[in-house]
C-alpha cells in the first residue's frame, strides 16, 4: 500500500499526517468521541474520531477484526494520558479518514487476550485468527528469528542448506511411514520421510562434507500425547569428525541461540555436564535428566549431554508379540559403534555390551536433539542388519543403496537433528509445541481448519489402481 506507515514507526511521524491499514483491536465511545486501537503486525496504536470529523459516521458502524486503513494526524498524548512503558504510550492517531477494506464477523474468541485457556479444538479450527494474538504472534516471529539465526551461524561454519526429497523409499528403519501411491507405476509406493538421515549420509558421499537442513519428518504414529505427524527438524551432518567435533559445534550453537534472542534466560551450567546414559539411569532413572537447580523457574535452562549408549536393546511382548527376544536398536540402524566395540560387532558378539558414538542433549528434562558418529563402512552396516535380524535379500532390497555407495568411497562423518518445535516450545514457556507451530494438528493427527485427512473421490482412486476393503 502506497506511502503505509507501520504502526511500530508512527513515533516518527509526531506533527505529521500518515496512513496506517490493519485490524481493529478494540472499539469503545466515549461521549461524542470513538476511540479504537488498530493493530498491524509491528503493534498497536490508539485512534481517536473527534465529533465533528468526517470519519464519525464510519467510526460509528467498524467492529473488532475489520480490516481499516487510516489515515490521520500523529499527535502527542497530554502528559496526564500518556502509558509509559507501552508502544505508542506517548501518542495517538487522530483519524481524518476510514477505508473499510474488509468486515468481519464476530470472531469466536477473543483476538486481543491470550488464547491459551480457549478450547483447543476451536482454536485450531479458527487457527488463522488464532494466529493474530499477540502471544501467538511473538511465537512465531521468534521461531523465524531462531532459524534465521541458525542458518546464518552455519552458513559462518562452512556449511551448505541442501534440500533432500520429500518422496523417497519406505525401509525399516524406526517408526510407520506415511506412504504415497504411485498413479503412474501403479501397485508401487513412495514414503515421506522420517528424517532425511540415508539422503544426509549420501550427500557425505557425494562430497558435501558440511550440510544442514530445516527438514519437514513425517511419521505415522499412533496418538501420543505432544507428537506431531509432521514436525521440523534442525539436521545436519558432518565429514572427518569426532563426536567432540560434532558436540562442540552444536553446544556453541545453541548458547548463540539463547545469548542473542533469550537474553533474559541463564544457562545453568558452560560448559554442559556429561552424563553416560548407564550415569543417568542409574542417577535419575532416566536417559533425558531434568538437571535444574529450581525447576519452577522458567528461566533457567539446564543443559546436558548423554553419551554412551548401548548400540542394542532386546524388544519385547508390548513393542511386538511376534518379535520377543530379538535384538533392536536404541536409536539409529545407521550409528557407528565405539572403536573399542567394532571387533564385537563385526564377528556379532557380546551383542548387548557394544556401545555406539550416540549422542543426545536435553534440555529441562527433554530430549531435544539427538545424533552420532555414523557406518561409513559397508561390512560394518552390514553387520548391524544382521544383528537386527534382517535376511541377505531383504538388506540389499532395503538398504543396497547405502552399501552400494560406501563401497564409493565414503569418509567417516557424523551429525545430529534438533526437533526445533521442542527447543522453541521450551524457550517460549509453552506447555506444548502445537503453540510454536503455525498450522498444527491435534493429537489424532487431524487437522481441523482444512478437514484432514479426508475422503477422496472414486476417479481419484480408480486412477491410482486402489480398492478400498470395506
Amino acid at each position: 500500500m502506497k506511502n503505509r506507515v507501520y504502526i511500530k514507526d508512527l513515533k516518527d511521524h509526531v506533527g505529521q499526517e500518515a496512513i496506517i491499514a490493519g485490524w481493529v483491536d478494540v472499539r469503545r465511545d466515549q461521549g461524542k468521541m470513538v476511540f479504537f486501537d488498530m493493530r498491524d503486525m509491528t503493534g498497536k496504536v490508539q485512534c481517536v474520531v473527534l465529533p465533528k470529523s468526517t470519519a464519525m459516521e464510519i467510526a460509528g458502524k467498524i467492529r473488532p477484526e475489520w480490516v481499516l486503513k487510516i489515515t490521520g494526524n500523529v499527535n502527542k498524548r497530554p502528559d496526564k494520558n500518556i502509558n509509559a512503558g507501552v508502544l505508542n504510550g506517548d501518542i495517538e492517531l487522530e483519524v481524518t479518514g476510514i477505508e473499510i477494506l474488509n468486515k468481519a464477523e464476530t470472531p469466536p474468541f477473543e483476538i486481543n487476550e491470550n488464547t491459551i485457556a480457549v478450547n483447543e479444538d476451536v482454536r485450531m479450527k479458527y487457527k488463522y485468527l488464532d494466529l493474530r494474538t499477540e502471544r501467538m504472534q511473538k511465537n512465531i516471529r521468534m521461531r523465524h528469528k531462531a532459524i534465521k539465526l541458525i542458518r546464518d551461524f552455519l552458513d559462518k561454519e562452512g556449511f551448505i542448506e541442501v534440500e533432500t526429497p520429500i518422496l523417497t523409499k519406505s525401509t525399516p528403519e524406526g517408526a510407520r511411514d506415511y506412504v504415497v501411491p504411485s498413479r503412474i507405476w501403479q501397485g508401487m509406493f513412495y514414503a515421506l520421510p522420517q528424517a532425511p538421515q540415508q539422503y544426509k549420509q549420501l550427500l557425505m558421499t557425494g562430497g558435501v562434507e558440511k550440510y544442514f537442513q530445516i527438514a519437514k519428518c513425517m511419521r505415522d504414529e499412533d496418538t501420543r500425547g505432544d507428537r506431531q505427524p509432521e514436525f521440523t527438524q534442525l539436521d545436519l551432518e558432518m565429514s572427518f569428525v569426532k563426536r567432540e567435533d560434532v558436540m562442540e559445534l552444536n553446544e556453541r550453537l545453541l548458547v548463540e541461540i539463547v545469548k542473542t534472542l533469550y537474553p533474559e534466560k541463564k544457562i545453568q551450567e558452560l560448559p554442559f555436564p556429561r552424563l553416560s546414559y548407564e550415569e543417568a539411569v542409574k542417577k535419575y532413572d532416566t536417559d533425558r535428566p531434568d538437571l535444574r537447580k529450581g525447576k519452577k523457574n522458567n528461566d533457567l535452562l539446564a543443559f546436558c549431554w548423554v553419551v554412551d549408549f548401548p548400540f542394542f536393546e532386546k524388544t519385547n511382548k508390548s513393542d511386538n508379540p511376534q518379535a520377543e527376544g530379538e535384538w533392536t536398536f536404541t536409536h539409529n540402524p545407521f550409528s557407528r559403534p565405539q572403536e573399542k566395540n567394532i571387533a564385537d560387532l563385526l564377528a556379532k558378539k557380546n551383542v548387548a555390551n557394544i556401545l555406539t558414538d550416540q549422542y543426545d542433549v536435553v534440555l529441562n528434562g527433554s530430549e531435544i536433539g539427538g545424533g552420532s558418529i555414523r557406518n561409513h563402512e559397508p561390512e560394518a552396516l552390514r553387520k548391524v542388519f544382521e544383528i537386527l535380524g534382517h535376511k541377505t535379500e531383504d538388506i540389499e532390497k532395503n538398504f543396497g543403496h547405502m552399501l552400494h555407495a560406501f563401497r564409493s568411497g565414503t569418509p567417516p562423518h557424523g551429525g545430529i537433528a534438533w526437533g526445533l518445535d521442542r527447543i522453541l516450545m521450551i524457550l517460549q514457556d509453552e506447555p506444548s509445541i502445537r503453540e510454536v507451530i503455525a498450522f498444527p494438528k491435534t493429537g489424532e493427527g487431524r487437522d481441523l481448519m482444512m478437514g484432514a485427512p479426508t475422503e477422496i473421490s472414486d476417479k481419484q482412486l480408480k486412477e491410482l489402481g486402489i480398492k478400498l476393503s470395506k
